[in-house]
């Protein structure tokens, strides 16, 4: 069973700069898509980054794309979300997350269908 610890959230100003990490113990993220994930209040939770087992392709949402970069270290234990220039709009809770079957082909997976970190807040401030 893979235990996901997110870390780096935190309070920024508008046009700032923030590195999410996600560390995995008990397993590890190779052979499984892994991603960010976030939850505004009020909204559902919603995939922003996504990155195939292959580390090859990755998936942006329309909302993040040229602004978040997705990337998973050699060691294939932890993945990162560098978010610059963000916007008010990227305040929500981000969790890590890693598709629970192996193999899936892309970077983009379902929320239904992924195991959980317990989340960092992102609060982005005017």
């Amino acid at each position: 069973q893979v235990q996901l610890v997110e870390s780096g959230g935190g309070v920024v100003q508008a046009g700032g700069s923030l590195r999410l990490a996600c560390a995995a113990s008990g397993d590890t993220f190779a052979l499984y898509q892994s991603g960010w994930f976030r939850q505004a209040p009020g909204k559902e939770r919603e995939i922003v980054a996504g990155i195939e087992w292959t580390a090859r392709t990755t998936y942006y949402s329309d909302a993040v794309k040229g602004r978040f970069t997705i990337s998973r270290d050699a060691a294939k234990t932890t993945i990162y979300l560098q978010m610059n220039s963000l916007k008010p709009e990227d305040t929500a809770v981000y969790y890590c997350a890693r598709r629970t079957s192996r193999f899936g082909s892309g970077g983009y997976f379902p929320a239904d269908e992924a195991s959980w970190g317990q989340g960092t807040p992102v609060t982005v401030s005017s």
